[in-house]
């Protein structure tokens, strides 16, 4: 069983940066699609961001040029650098591994494991 555990949520105001990191229980990272998923009430949740072992990107079209996945396959670690943030960018945040090496874009199907998220909150 793998084990996501996200950090680096919380408040900041429009404009502001935070970094979301997701630590795996096993070197997962390394082996699989990971993803960034964010969800608010009442909304079904959309893929972010993702990256595939071999490093390819994929973004939301809401976040290019804002955002940043990337991850540390030696510390078994995803990042999400969240930059000029919006109000409209807070949500739920997960992290996701995928039971593949690919992603399929941003899509959320395939995707095995789940952290419990952190929340991001934007003010204006």
């Amino acid at each position: 069983q793998v084990q996501l555990v996200e950090s680096g949520g919380g408040p900041v105001q429009t404009g502001g940066s935070l970094r979301l990191s997701c630590a795996a229980s096993r070197s997962t990272i390394s082996g699989s699609c990971m993803g960034w998923f964010r969800q608010t009430p009442g909304k079904e949740r959309e893929g972010v961001a993702t990256i595939s072992t071999n490093g390819y990107a994929s973004y939301h079209d809401s976040v290019k040029g804002r955002f940043t996945i990337s991850k540390d396959n030696a510390k078994n670690t995803l990042y999400l650098q969240m930059n000029s943030l919006k109000p409209e960018d807070t949500a739920m945040y997960y992290c996701a591994a995928r039971a593949s090496w690919a992603c399929a874009g941003i899509a959320k199907d395939g995707y095995r494991y789940w952290g419990q998220g952190t929340q991001v909150t934007v003010s204006s």
